[in-house]
């Protein structure tokens, strides 16, 4: 994980997103320089073996630096989202409260101003001042990082936390060797020798842009463009020209971002541009959307984008990141299913009805990764038949930071040094099928129907799928399915309505016509669907709802 620090390239490194069309570009060789420095600093203000250091930042180079310090000082890194990714400053006062609890840090170290949303007790660094002097280029060509320079790396690299898509989010135990495991086998996937680029604009807090883009390319010491979130947002094409002008090859993000590209990027806007360079856009952290994939290849195809780069893959926190992934070069499979069959403990039957779901595999275990399907007791299941994902291998977390492994909202659990997922799925032909969170599901009429399946119907029809998130559950005994539309544009209340009534036949139906901002949702972009469920059953969703006047309904 460290040995990028013995000889660190002076060609290779980051280009950090500017202002414009600015790239700020950091070599490895002064990267490695600011790491001793930030290393050394630690060490100066306290900071032991073993220690946990929280560290807030946006993802510059003093990020970076702070990151793989906190390693070569033989400390655990936990990356917390900054204020901005929340935007309430009362929700991010306790979301940062509930992660410091969590992690018991011996320090903060931040590149923001945290203000009164740090509790008191805790003692926070400014990564500026951590790093004074450290731009000069002398100082950067330091190599004793003081008393860090004998320090062997913590058992326990990193402290993630979840996302919290399901609950709260919890922090996780990954051990060294853990992280090293996982890294390798992405590098092993993806055939990563240094020689290709990557480019991101994903979180750097978070598993898949913490781990598989930035973490995995500086150990493999491969160039590497960065961008925030909030910039691809507004600008996807500068990330479109990291691909298809810079030379970027791999890339990642969950299926909302490719939908975004698509809706915010006109086909005149890519001229100019050559896409078949670009060997691995990985596609995971949610179900992955056949229709958006589709999309996606009809805007870049004519300028170069195979359709074997698109590789939908699998993974979770509690396995550091990545389980399986479609391996490079192949075609990426898209099959469908019958939807009566798609329920725990019944084997699976090809589609035949247009309200079938469409369903991506996500290829198959990465080195040192063993996937399962299971039923309730933890039994495997044959292929085919759908059950519980549950993972084990090298890439396993160590447990929750809480030392209550016990599962959480969302039904992850430890046992037995696996990974119980919550995740339902299913092994078919060799690959990984997904089907959603177990709890975020609700079996009407002996069907089992998923969020996830609801969303990606809607969303079909014209529907964006920024616009529109589901939850489910029971209410007052009766099974109750809510689908939350921010600022509807015409005919997309009754839409949602008419496909949700159609798939949950059974069930009562409520649409909720709701301002920006209503449906709460992840650092990662992911909706909070329990969350969601929780504020209606309180009866605080804003905006007006249509309830149903049939209500009548059999018990499942």
């Amino acid at each position: 994980m460290l040995a990028w620090l013995a000889q660190p390239s002076p060609a290779r490194g980051i280009r950090f997103a500017g202002p414009g069309e600015q790239w700020d570009f950091w070599s490895y060789q002064r990267l490695a320089g600011l790491t001793h420095r930030v290393a050394g600093a630690l060490v100066e203000a306290g900071v032991g073996p073993g220690d946990v250091v929280s560290l807030v930042g946006r993802g510059g180079p003093r990020f970076v630096a702070a990151l793989f310090g906190v390693l070569r000082a033989g400390a655990t890194v936990s990356p917390l989202a900054p204020p901005m990714v929340f935007g309430d400053a009362g929700g991010y006062a306790q979301h940062l409260r509930a992660a410091l609890a969590a992690a018991a840090p011996r320090v903060v170290v931040t590149e923001v101003d945290l203000g009164t949303a740090l509790p008191p007790g805790y003692t926070a660094l400014r990564l500026d001042e951590l790093t004074e002097g450290a731009l000069d280029e002398r100082t950067l060509a330091r190599e004793d990082p003081g008393a860090a320079a004998g320090r062997q790396p913590a058992a326990v690299a990193l402290l993630q936390f979840t996302s919290g898509s399901s609950g709260r989010g919890r922090a996780i135990r990954i051990a060294h060797d853990a992280l090293a495991a996982n890294v390798a086998a992405i590098r092993a996937w993806l055939g990563m020798h240094g020689q290709h680029a990557t480019a991101s604009w994903l979180p750097p807090h978070h598993d898949m842009g913490l781990t598989g883009c930035l973490i995995t390319p500086v150990v493999d010491s491969g160039d590497l463009w960065l961008m925030s979130p909030e910039e691809f947002v507004h600008r996807p094409l500068r990330y479109l020209r990291c691909l298809g002008r810079s030379g970027a090859a791999h890339t990642a993000m969950p299926t909302f971002g490719l939908a975004h590209i698509v809706r915010r990027v006109p086909p005149r806007d890519l001229v100019g541009l050559d896409f078949t360079g670009v060997r691995a856009l990985i596609v995971g952290a949610e179900r992955v959307d056949d229709d958006a994939a589709r999309r996606l290849l009809d805007l870049l195809a004519p300028h170069g984008l195979r359709p074997q780069a698109l590789l939908p893959a699998y993974g979770l926190a509690e396995a550091t990141l990545a389980v399986t992934g479609q391996p490079v070069g192949d075609p990426w499979t898209a099959t469908r299913f019958d939807q009566a069959s798609l329920v725990p403990g019944h084997r699976v039957r090809p589609g035949v009805d247009a309200d079938d779901p469409t369903l991506v595999g996500c290829g198959q275990a990465l080195r040192g990764v063993r996937v399962t399907v299971t039923d309730p007791a933890g039994t495997p299941v044959a292929d085919g038949t759908v059950g519980e994902i549950t993972v084990a291998g090298d890439g396993v977390g160590d447990g929750y930071a809480d030392s209550d492994d016990a599962p959480s909202a969302s039904l992850t659990a430890f046992v037995n040094g696996s990974v119980r997922t919550g995740d339902a799925g299913f092994l078919y032909e060799g690959q990984l099928f997904v089907l959603g969170r177990l709890g975020d599901s609700l079996k009407i009429r002996a069907r089992t129907v998923f969020a996830e399946d609801l969303e990606a119907a809607v969303t079909a029809h014209g529907v964006p799928g920024h616009r529109f998130a589901a939850a489910l559950g029971v209410r007052t005994g009766r099974h109750t399915v809510v689908g939350v539309l921010e600022r509807p544009r015409d005919g997309w209340l009754a839409t949602a309505e008419s496909v949700l009534r159609r798939r949950t036949d059974g069930a009562d139906v409520v649409i909720v016509d709701a301002p920006p901002g209503t449906i709460p949702r992840t650092s990662s972009g992911k909706p909070r669907r329990r969350q969601l469920w929780q504020t209606f059953l309180a009866d605080e969703l804003t905006g007006s709802s249509t309830v149903p006047i049939d209500t009548t309904q059999e018990s499942a």
